[in-house]
């Protein structure tokens, strides 16, 4: 899932501890092949049995009604949170709406408190059989459509087979090793992987939008549409205007409303996104009360610009909630396919140049920590030097490694927060010589002669301040660098197809590793358009370890794999690591309430909190 970039989101011993947690919850008894089961996890441990009632971080009695009125903070697929023009949200082509997903049904819904866990949503219960390459999911025949047809085994299957088809490159290529999906009745879907599965893809698989094969039998899913589809979820397209907002609307008679793993969840009637170019104007709108949560990007606001009245008349509360989860990457990404950024020591010279230092006091009020790991805020993030584990896993590919990667994890630079770091820059232009660039006047030139010329590509204004101190220090270096400043369709077009030099990104990433890691820094997805692979990391070894951590048999032996795999990426110098806080920085209308505490393993604003009617009787604000 891909995240707000901007002044984002450590502390390891935070992320161990929930870790350390995880491994001690209650377990249910080892079941033999072809029994049924009410839940899956990737590890086998499970926190409820399968006579839960409700999850336990959320309130199973909240109130239904009133709406939640935001920008979003996250989205995936090719899911735009600045336009749409598109409710297909699950191919490459066209801008959807963030939160398409809250109208479509899946097999199994994750528990946001457990690493990976997923119980039965339209599957009831699952099976496993020929050594865990079939399972078969038996389906609730209440299923229905919106239409009020039947979800059966059939549309299930269609499904799974579309998206490994025409689905968006990004499922096309995590579901590569589904072999095929078959409904022999209504009530049974046998799905059969190629052998080559990790552990976690059958939950992934469990995770897919179910599709009605009627509705897709007339409409093709292959095209971008207006038309709001055919779906079975707790929500589905109500109002909107293109690039301005949409609606989802509560479907009350949803046939899954009162399942356990529904219980206490889509309490809102209305849950509305709003399309914003400029996330100051958006901020405007939430002052206004037009928005009713704000989730902060941006440090400078949060410092200086949360005086408005309605804050001091405690309408409006700002807090903090916590964020165990990995904070992921967040950088700007050097695109390694062009010829000027494949020499690792061109890559590193340019990653001495920012200043995050005088950033963080300058410009972001020193609320955030510096990122170095691809794995930040986890216990997968590699520390100091390599273990015995660790460098069991390397030593075979040492020849083809940097020998950084054998050395203490690599650190972003620590600057002297003057703005122009003299020791730091004269290390940038040591090693671009070492590289062959060379000096014509204040002029660097690249090996081939060429002056070095970067474009840092962005769909956000906001961006523009803190790029440009970046970018005087490259021109310190003689490098001529601009910032560009894109529309959001062009933007992710132009992301689609790898055409930016640099550009900035946060990726955020499970606790739990699996087939969507080869989508990060994979070398095939280098070559994929549409892929997450933004730096175009092809690499033998980074291949391998991904494999490592993808199908270790324990969490223990997948942590390890994560820290070897962390350790190379580093030592490649693929970006520029940007920032984070591990905490969720929020303004609301007070006119939520929500559970005692949030899951460790996400922040599920809209499916978890509810609109109280007191409280907005209290600031005077309708629910409608």
């Amino acid at each position: 899932m891909t995240h707000g970039m901007a002044p984002s989101r450590r502390t390891v011993l935070k992320l161990s501890a929930a870790a350390a947690m995880a491994a001690c919850l209650p377990s249910v008894r080892v079941l033999a092949e072809g029994e049924r089961r009410h839940g899956l996890s990737v590890f086998g441990d499970l926190r409820y049995g399968p006579e839960f009632s409700a999850f336990d971080y959320v309130n199973a009695d909240a109130p239904k009604g009133g709406r939640i009125v935001f920008t979003a903070p996250s989205w995936a697929y090719n899911q735009n949170p600045q336009t749409f023009n598109s409710f297909n949200s699950f191919i490459l082509k066209g801008d959807a709406p963030p939160r398409m997903e809250l109208c479509f049904d899946t097999l199994m819904v994750r528990a946001l408190d457990e690493p990976d866990a997923m119980y039965g949503l339209v599957a009831e219960s699952v099976e496993i059989l020929d050594g865990g390459n079939t399972y078969v999911f038996h389906l609730r025949g209440e299923a229905r459509f919106h239409d009020g047809s039947p979800l059966t085994a059939e549309d299930v299957a269609f499904s799974l087979m579309t998206l490994k088809e025409m689905g968006h490159p990004q499922i096309q290529q995590t579901i590569a090793e589904l072999a095929s999906a078959e409904a022999p009745d209504p009530s049974r879907v046998v799905v059969r992987f190629s052998g080559k599965q990790s552990r976690q893809l059958p939950l992934i698989v469990a995770a897919l939008p179910i599709l009605s094969k009627s509705y897709y039998t007339t409409y093709d899913f292959a095209q971008s549409t207006l038309t709001p589809p055919l779906s079975s979820g707790p929500y589905r397209v109500g109002k909107y205007e293109v690039g301005r907002y949409v609606e989802y609307v509560r479907v009350e008679d949803w046939w899954g409303k009162d399942l356990p793993v529904a219980r206490g969840q889509s309490n809102f009637d209305v849950i509305r996104l709003e399309f914003f170019r400029d996330s100051q104007v958006a901020f405007e709108a939430f002052k206004k009360g037009a928005i009713t949560f704000q989730e902060e990007f941006s440090s400078k606001r949060w410092a200086t610009e949360y005086t408005f009245p309605a804050l001091d008349e405690k309408r409006v509360i700002r807090t903090e909630f916590p964020d165990n989860r990995p904070s992921g990457a967040q950088g700007w990404f050097f695109n390694t396919r062009r010829d000027k950024f494949s020499d690792p020591r061109v890559r590193q010279a340019l990653g001495l140049a920012f200043d995050f230092e005088w950033s963080n006091a300058s410009l972001f009020y020193g609320l955030y920590t510096r990122t170095n790991s691809f794995f930040e805020n986890s216990a997968m993030m590699a520390m100091g030097e390599p273990d015995a584990a660790e460098l069991a896993l390397l030593e075979p590919y040492r020849d083809n490694l940097l020998p950084d990667v054998f050395g203490p994890a690599i650190m972003a630079p620590t600057s002297d927060g003057s703005g122009q770091d003299r020791t730091l820059l004269r290390k940038a232009n040591q090693l671009l010589m070492e590289a062959g660039c060379t000096r014509d006047g204040n002029i660097l030139r690249l090996p081939d002669g060429k002056a070095f010329e970067i474009e840092f590509l962005s769909n956000s204004p906001a961006f523009e301040r803190i790029t440009l101190p970046y970018i005087r220090n490259l021109e310190r270096l003689g490098i001529k660098a601009s910032f560009r400043l894109v529309d959001p369709s062009q933007f992710q077009s132009r992301l689609n197809d790898f055409d930016f030099d640099i550009c900035g990104r946060r990726y955020a990433l499970e606790a739990t590793l699996g087939e969507s890691i080869r989508q990060f820094w994979g070398s095939k997805s280098a070559a994929t358009p549409g892929s997450s692979n933004l730096a175009g990391i092809s690499h033998p070894a980074i291949d391998a370890l991904i494999e490592k951590a993808i199908f270790a048999p324990t969490r223990e032996d997948m942590t390890v794999a994560a820290r070897a795999l962390d350790r190379c990426l580093r030592a490649g110098y693929y970006w520029v690591p940007q920032w984070y806080k591990p905490v969720h920085t929020v303004a609301m209308w007070d006119v939520f309430g929500m559970p005692a505490e949030p899951p460790a393993y996400e922040f599920p604003v809209e499916t978890t909190w509810w609109f109280d009617e007191a409280k907005a009787a209290v600031i005077g604000k309708s629910g409608g």
